[in-house]
């Protein structure tokens, strides 16, 4: 793509504000996430940064640190960065890991023991994208076996090999449950989109250290069985929830989760190196990112929450992590498309973020506003789900893309 000259000033500048908030970020991250007393990472801190040493700590925020603090490495090349990749590894190595059963652990409390032993394969696959990232910094091979042994229990257990796709959550033992659910929001269906959306985007990562050719074979059938499946191309959205048969449960929209896979299935196609799927994905990506642009994204240049059809709602809340994957979803699709209006919504989406997320006292991302800009109240800056991971990624894939149109 060529940039005129007002265009380069205009993504320069973006790059170095997005540079300067990803510092800001592992800033935040080094300062307040270790846990001096118990080792590993605090599973809590308040948005007035209160610390909760007692919380319970989650395995996706644990595999998102090691993954984020892995990933910025390349681009903040600090000692104390690497240390705490090291030290992220060695605790999901030590604390998360089952041995009897293999994969890791839901939850563990504050000591590092398990208080929620159940296998849920959105957090194995996140095991395998962090351990994947952490062996391309550093070569460490039980990383990397570690990555593929997660990549073979999943296969083994969640595959399903009638109606393909991946069944959500198994006991300890890889027993069938009762309750599926990633969170008390989700509907308690087999199989959900969401899943299947960081299997493939996990099994990407792997492939980039692993080119191993049975894995390249699921990571086609992974991106087929979203256009066949996951993504309503009249709509220009992603059904998110199913049964073991593939009847969709719901036709609620996340415009989070779908900006996030417009550039994220993308990527998946890209690295496996398939032409006719980086062809469709291309295309697909504009779509999605056009049915945001129109129905998700405010004025203001906020993304909204979720939006219910049948009932005409649209939950009027900003979530950080939308904005986040905004930025990226958006700019994907200009640098695909080249028409101006994404790198617009892009750079709104931006504006939005500075303006009303970003903590400019205590540091790091609110969870999120209303509908009249007033602080989310009793979320966390860091928790179960609130991760480094959205706005870390967003910026470092950001610096990466700009670096590389401006050259």
């Amino acid at each position: 793509m060529k940039l005129n000259s007002d265009i380069k000033a205009l993504v320069s500048t973006y790059k170095a504000e997005v540079d300067f908030e990803l510092d800001n970020i592992i800033s935040y991250w080094i300062k307040f996430s270790p846990d001096a007393k118990q080792g590993g990472f605090v599973g809590r801190v308040s948005n007035d940064n209160e610390i909760d040493l007692l919380a319970a700590k989650g395995s996706v925020l644990n595999c998102r640190i090691l993954w984020t603090f892995s990933a910025a490495y390349k681009i903040i090349s600090s000692e104390t960065l690497l240390n705490l990749s090291l030290r992220s590894f060695e605790y999901l190595q030590k604390q998360f890991l089952d041995l009897d059963f293999g994969g890791l652990y839901w939850l563990v409390d504050h000591t590092g023991k398990p208080i929620d032993s159940k296998k849920q394969i959105y957090a194995q696959a996140f095991g395998i994208y962090a351990f994947s990232e952490y062996f391309r910094n550093t070569g460490e091979l039980v990383a990397r076996e570690m990555a593929i042994d997660l990549f073979e229990l999943i296969e083994g257990n969640s595959y399903d090999k009638l109606h393909k796709g991946y069944i959500d959550a198994f006991s300890r033992d890889w027993k069938e449950l009762i309750d599926l659910r990633l969170s008390e929001k989700d509907a308690n269906e087999k199989k959900t989109m969401n899943t299947h959306l960081h299997i493939v985007e996990a099994y990407a990562n792997l492939y980039r250290i692993w080119p191993d050719s049975i894995l390249k074979k699921k990571i086609i059938e992974l991106l087929e069985l979203f256009m066949e499946v996951f993504i309503d191309r009249e709509r220009g959205h992603l059904r998110l929830f199913f049964d073991e048969e593939w009847n969709s449960k719901t036709d609620l929209v996340s415009y989070g989760h779908d900006i996030e896979a417009a550039w994220l299935l993308l990527d998946a196609a890209q690295s496996i190196g398939e032409a006719n799927l980086i062809e469709k994905y291309s295309k697909i990506s504009i779509v999605v990112a056009e049915a945001v642009l129109l129905e998700g994204q405010d004025k203001d240049g906020g993304i909204w929450y979720e939006f219910e059809p049948s009932t005409k709602t649209l939950i009027k809340e900003k979530h950080w992590w939308p904005q986040a994957e905004a930025m990226l979803g958006f700019f994907n699709a200009w640098e695909i498309s080249g028409d101006q209006k994404f790198l617009d919504a892009s750079l709104k989406a931006w504006d939005f973020t500075k303006k009303y997320l970003i903590d400019q006292r205590n540091g790091e991302w609110f969870w999120g506003v209303k509908e009249d800009y007033s602080i989310m109240p009793n979320e966390d800056k860091i928790g179960i789900w609130k991760c480094p991971y959205h706005n870390a990624r967003a910026c470092i894939e950001l610096c990466k893309r700009i670096g590389s149109l401006l050259k």
